[in-house]
């Protein structure tokens, strides 16, 4: 007989919690085995089904009833959000790649599903908080100057909006790796980092964080360290932006160009440089046989706001929501 060690039993708890965490609706222990050997947990029905006794005795599930098996808690939420760090290195990359899959947005259509980054804003200091973000959309300094606003208690992914609180939710530069991915065309997402920009132009990365080995967005990581210019960037034109550097197939380059066109056309303009075939873009050097892309960070205007001493609780990269539901953030009211 083995015996699982107390370190191998939390990590496949933790692989069921991440499961029921993305889940849109309770799920048995039959889907969740399936749903972690895609994740390359190979855990039985009847193992999955004993670990979901320990996780009901720790409140981190709750059994809706034995046809529909479970659903994860508020504490087994922020059981997965504060999971062991070396089981979240990596994490960005693999949310952005989970992300770009579930985007179901159509270009030719202007409807579909599309990925966002939520800010939690205080009710009374919200349309404040819209006003000192307005400069960032009306300059362009984002992937869309279309948004949408959570209301208090309402869920979205694995996030509630607590009481006293509003979610504004941004369109995230995920949404190009995604339309691309649905055309066919493969991104290879790097890192994300300060981006600085002169005459509006992007010059070079000041700084850089690569996506494979950080447990956080880098974009979140640089607004709490307060570390961008937004504001300064969107009134004179130079400043630190929050950007990502991507690279394509060279190959794929001239049906790239189509998809970023039509993302453009429907108010999704997250390129913000793209550089020519095995050629550096923004001094940066780019594979044999690439193309460089540079992409808008999604959350500028959300670090905008926190320039100006605005106290945002952010969670990157983590839902969808359908087009049709964003409107211009000049709409927006409370």
């Amino acid at each position: 007989m083995t015996f699982e060690s107390q370190q191998e039993i939390e990590r496949k708890v933790l692989g069921i919690l991440r499961v029921l965490s993305i889940a849109q609706e309770p799920a048995g222990a039959g889907k969740i085995a399936r749903d972690l050997k895609d994740r390359g947990i190979d855990l039985g029905e009847r193992a999955v089904r004993y670990h979901l006794r320990l996780t009901d005795e720790r409140g981190l599930t709750q059994l809706v009833n034995r046809r529909d098996g479970r659903v994860i808690t508020d504490r087994g939420l922020a059981e997965v959000r504060n999971a062991m760090v070396t089981d979240k290195v990596g994490f960005a990359i693999s949310r952005i790649e989970s992300l770009a899959y579930r985007t179901g947005f159509d270009v030719r259509t202007r409807s579909g599903s599309v990925p966002v980054n939520i800010a939690l804003l205080p009710v009374d200091g919200f349309r404040d908080a819209l006003r000192l973000m307005a400069p960032a959309f009306e300059s362009g300094l984002c992937v869309s100057s279309l948004v949408a606003m959570l209301q208090p208690g309402e869920r979205l992914g694995d996030l509630v909006v607590p009481a006293q609180s509003v979610g504004l939710a941004t369109v995230c530069s995920i949404v190009v790796n995604g339309t691309l991915l649905k055309a066919g065309i493969p991104m290879d997402s790097r890192f994300g980092g300060i981006m600085q920009l002169h005459d509006r132009r992007p010059v070079r990365f000041t700084e850089m964080i690569r996506y494979d080995g950080s447990s956080l967005d880098p974009s979140e990581i640089f607004i709490k360290a307060k570390m961008t210019s937004v504001l300064e960037a969107a009134r004179t034109g130079s400043g630190q932006i929050l950007a990502n550097f991507r690279e394509i197939p060279a190959i794929c380059r001239p049906v790239a160009d189509k998809v970023f066109a039509d993302l453009r056309a429907a108010g999704l303009n997250g390129v913000l440089a793209l550089g020519d075939v095995s050629q550096p873009v923004c001094e940066l050097e780019v594979q044999l046989n690439k193309s460089g892309v540079i992409l808008m960070g999604g959350l500028n205007p959300v670090a905008a706001a926190a320039e100006a001493g605005v106290n945002a609780e952010i969670y990157s990269m983590s839902a969808i929501v359908p087009y049709e539901r964003l409107v211009p953030y000049t709409e927006i009211t409370t």
